[in-house]
Formats: structure tokens, C-alpha cells, sequence
């Protein structure tokens, strides 16, 4: 088995101030010099999700003009124009979910246009106006980092280590019976070291161990 270096923190992350996300979405409706800024703040795991629910609302307004997005999910973030003058539009959202201290959500607008030119520091003040006012309605839940892991141990020790994925808060999420047992497992950022280490104590060093995902 191939023992993978010990888990360390993300650069830059820290503990003291606790981040966010949000129970569940919140839509809002800012209009313009005659535009529509149909606002979305949600819940989202990851970068595929927030593209498979950007594209969701492409289809939903084939006629809109532009669908911008922006997102901060797992220590990624995104900021999507989309055909807006650069940095007018999805910049300013992210940089809303920034201030904000949230994690693990997607803000997108879906603007209608009007007719009527805003100008570059117009549409930045639609844009961030538009997501805020979203967010005043959203509620927020403190947001727990976790890690999708997989690890490989001997037959052995596979109860052991169920045993102890439930005391560190983790779900087991798929087990493979091969040559060796094979755990996909998801837990809390801050307890993923705690339970590598049990496990190379468990098993003697026999241990696989690959970090598949943040969340």
C-alpha cells in the first residue's frame, strides 16, 4: 500500500474566524433603468454542482442577456462575466460572499436587459446590490470544512477503523472488498489527521490514505 504524506492545513487557512453557508436558496429581483436582476444565493458543494446549476438556469432564460455566477466552495472560487465588461460582474459578487464570510455557496444574476447602458460602475453597484439584497433574506449555518478520503487497510482492521470513523463524526460513504478493504469516508476537516494517525498506529504503517475532495 502507498502511504500518503500526513494532512496538513489549506495556505491561509485558520480557525478564528468561523465561516458560513446558507440552510437553503434565496432568490431576489432588482430592477434597473429598466433591467432585471434576477438574484439566486444558494448552498453548493463544489465547482461541477455550481456549472450544472448555471447551465440549469441558461435553460431556464434562454431569452436573458447574461447569466453571471460567482462562487466560493472548498477553498475555490469562481467569477463568471459572461459577456459583461470585464470585472463588472462576477468579481463584485465573489467579493460580496467574501466579506461575508461565506463558504460552500454560489451567487448567481440572471439580467434581462432593458435597453438602457449602466456603465461599468453601474453594473458593478447592480451586481454587488443585487446579491446582497439576496442575502439579507438567506439564513446562515456555520460552515464545518470536511474531506472526502479514501483509505486502504488490511481485513483486519476494518471494524477498528468503522469504530473509530463514528467517534471523529465521519460517514462512511462506500467500502470495496478487493485484496484489502477500501473505505471511501467523509469527516470533518479538523478530525481527518486525528483518525490518519489512529490508523497508521492501527495498522503498523499498512495504510493507503488519498484526500479525494474538500468541501
Amino acid at each position: 500500500m502507498q502511504l500518503h504524506a500526513p494532512l496538513h492545513k489549506r495556505p491561509g487557512q485558520g480557525y478564528a474566524e468561523p465561516m458560513y453557508s446558507l440552510t437553503h436558496p434565496v432568490t431576489s429581483t432588482l430592477e434597473i433603468r429598466k433591467s432585471r436582476f434576477l438574484a439566486c444565493v444558494e448552498p453548493i458543494a463544489d465547482r461541477p454542482a455550481a456549472q450544472a446549476r448555471v447551465a440549469e438556469l441558461r435553460a431556464e432564460h434562454p431569452t436573458a442577456a447574461h447569466v453571471c455566477w460567482a462562487l466560493l466552495a472548498g477553498g475555490h472560487s469562481a467569477a463568471v462575466d459572461d459577456g459583461e465588461p470585464s470585472g463588472t460582474a462576477g468579481r463584485p459578487m465573489l467579493e460580496v460572499l467574501r466579506h461575508q464570510q461565506l463558504d460552500g455557496v454560489l451567487a448567481t444574476v440572471v439580467r434581462y436587459y432593458g435597453g438602457i447602458k449602466l456603465g461599468a460602475g453601474g453594473l458593478v453597484r447592480a451586481y454587488t446590490d443585487a446579491v446582497a439584497q439576496a442575502l439579507a433574506g438567506a439564513e446562515r449555518i456555520e460552515h464545518i470544512p470536511s474531506l472526502t478520503l479514501r483509505c486502504e487497510l488490511p481485513y483486519a482492521h476494518e471494524g477498528s477503523a468503522r469504530h473509530l470513523l463514528n467517534e471523529l463524526g465521519g460517514e462512511l460513504l462506500e467500502v470495496q472488498h478487493v485484496h484489502t478493504v477500501q473505505l471511501t469516508i467523509r469527516l470533518p476537516e479538523d478530525a481527518a489527521a486525528a483518525l490518519q494517525e489512529q490508523l497508521l498506529s492501527l495498522t503498523r504503517g499498512e495504510l493507503g490514505w488519498q484526500v479525494c475532495a474538500a468541501e
